[in-house]
């Protein structure tokens, strides 16, 4: 470890759990707001096609990135729909959302979206709902392939589909069938 990462570790390790909470997840906001003014930059001046293949791309390398990496953090060895969600959880797409619901079993985990932050926002800002499908499917399908190639994600309904009042997606996660 270099010096400069000691003296940051030094710095946050002054901060009570609750403050490191708060700088976390304020990081983790950051990045998705980032994400966000990136897409809206790229949306303006190319229009929404192009700023959404874009992200798709963006988004199908992060969840390849982040499944790869959080088992090892999490010192998960087991691979199944449990420890997928898990895994997910502590992804930083999931950390962002604040409203989601997780469904799990042995062997089928459901992720419903309640309240999306990023299409709220686009509605607050009169912008038309994000055809995040694509986006979203990438980094989720990625995501579960890269966990464990034996499972897979399926979506039952992600904007531009329609939707039931009080979810703006939902996902399930189940073993591949056997051939």
């Amino acid at each position: 470890m270099n010096e400069a990462r000691k003296k940051d570790m030094e710095m946050l390790q002054a901060h009570s759990a609750e403050e490191l909470m708060e700088i976390f997840f304020t990081h983790i906001r950051n990045v998705w707001r980032v994400d966000g003014l990136y897409f809206l930059g790229i949306e303006e001046k190319y229009g929404t096609q192009a700023a959404t293949e874009i992200d798709a791309e963006c988004h199908r390398t992060l969840g390849l990135l982040e499944a790869k990496v959080l088992p090892r953090v999490l010192g998960l060895s087991k691979r199944g729909i449990p420890e997928l969600v898990t895994a997910l959880q502590h992804s930083s797409w999931s950390l962002d959302l604040q409203d989601k619901v997780y469904e799990v079993q042995e062997d089928k985990a459901v992720l419903t979206v309640t309240a999306c932050a990023t299409q709220l926002t686009r509605l607050k800002k009169n912008l038309p709902v994000f055809p995040c499908q694509q986006v979203r499917k990438g980094y989720l399908e990625n995501f579960t392939q890269t966990f464990n190639p034996e499972l897979t994600c399926t979506c039952h309904f992600c904007p531009p589909d329609e939707r039931p009042e009080g979810a703006w997606c939902k996902w399930e996660f189940t073993k591949k069938p056997s051939a």
